[in-house]
């Protein structure tokens, strides 16, 4: 049961930027976060009553939550977004993959119990070397516009403050991971929803591609999959768990080059390879340690 949760959160996690740069044929970037967000939001509510989780009720829980809102879910998700209407999907994927290498730069600088190796070092240098191969500056054009690219940088290193943030104030006060995301999840929603009128207000073009993936996406891409993962990190543990982060960007390539049609080059093969070396040189031996409620995608 555990490997088909593993498998489906891998498959479902990869997808997500399909189903974004799908979405985006019929709603913009900012209509298809508002919508991942509330679907996802109606999802992990109703899982919270069988799975016996209650929301904790301290103010200091909320606090936190709201800010985790902004930096793990709205502000990568709109960057990711807006990026994929410059980008392949699949780059997206690959350079989503970056995230624990980003969160370890963070965690050296703000985390006393964070040290520095030189194995780690040398993993974050092969990981980085990676997204230059992907991204290929010296062949323009190769995977979308610059900007974009930036975009993508952007929206990791939002993951990674909001994982730091996560392991240093919110960890430690033991609410279920449920629960974490599935508050930092609503309160988005409830923000987007509040500022829909303003920045969500673009004619829509709704068909059924653009509908089963707004639902694959806020459904199981940010509801279901956080429960499987969660699942996963428990019944395995973290190290296990972890590596769900290498499948991803896997399935994220093969699923835009069979679906979208989208180039699979050299450089973004090499590069995923070395992002995925760089991401187990780096992780290996806090993931074993370290079991922090996961990034939703």
């Amino acid at each position: 049961m555990l490997v088909l949760q593993f498998l489906a959160t891998a498959a479902v996690w990869g997808a997500s930027f399909l189903f974004m740069k799908v979405g985006l044929e019929g709603l913009s970037f900012v209509q298809v976060v508002l919508a991942r967000l509330v679907l996802g939001a109606a999802t992990l509510l109703i899982l919270l009553r069988p799975m016996h989780v209650r929301l904790p009720r301290r103010g200091v829980v909320w606090l936190h939550s709201t800010f985790l809102a902004v930096v793990q879910c709205i502000l990568p998700w709109l960057l990711f977004a807006w990026a994929e209407q410059e980008i392949d999907s699949a780059t997206a994927s690959i350079v989503n993959a970056t995230t624990p290498l980003m969160t370890t730069v963070l965690a050296f600088a703000v985390l006393p119990a964070e040290r520095p190796t030189l194995l780690r070092a040398a993993g974050l240098l092969i990981g980085f070397a990676g997204i230059v191969v992907v991204f290929a500056p010296w062949e323009s054009g190769l995977s979308g516009s610059p900007r974009a690219q930036l975009a993508c940088l952007g929206a990791t290193a939002s993951y990674g403050v909001a994982l730091v943030y996560l392991r240093r104030f919110v960890i430690p006060l033991g609410v279920p991971s449920l629960a974490v995301a599935t508050m930092q999840i609503g309160l988005a929603a409830m923000m987007m929803l509040v500022a829909a009128p303003v920045v969500a207000s673009d004619a829509v073009r709704l068909d059924v591609p653009v509908v089963a993936s707004t639902l694959a996406l806020g459904c199981a891409g940010t509801g279901l999959a956080f429960l499987w993962n969660t699942n996963v990190v428990t019944g395995w543990g973290p190290s296990a768990a972890s590596t769900v982060t290498y499948l991803s960007p896997v399935v994220g390539i093969a699923l835009g080059a069979l679906v979208l049609d989208e180039s699979v080059t050299a450089n973004a093969v090499l590069g995923t390879a070395l992002i995925i070396v760089g991401v187990v040189v780096t992780t290996r031996r806090r993931a074993a340690s370290v079991a922090a409620p996961p990034v939703t995608r």
